[in-house]
């Protein structure tokens, strides 16, 4: 039986938002141009964290989704072998 916390997650659409710091933003004061090399560095640092978190999550949904499968397939031999 499934518990209520995997089903809830999978009625439950995953998604992520993407936050980006504003140049500046940690309390110091930076030039009027978003095109330092810290602000860049930072940004890039940024989407590989996000990507990496989305990647972790989709490896988790195909597991839960093939899991899921073989559960559909076992109840259908089920029902399949009661007529």
């Amino acid at each position: 039986m499934l518990s209520r916390s995997v089903v809830r997650t999978l009625r439950s659409p995953v998604t992520a938002i993407r936050m980006y710091s504003e140049a500046g933003s940690t309390g110091t004061t930076r030039g009027g141009t978003s095109d330092d090399t810290f602000t860049k560095r930072e940004k890039a640092s940024e989407d590989w964290f996000i990507k990496q978190h989305e990647k972790e999550q989709l490896e988790h949904l195909k597991k839960q989704i093939s899991e899921q499968s073989k559960r559909i397939e076992h109840l259908e031999n089920k029902v399949k072998g009661n007529n």
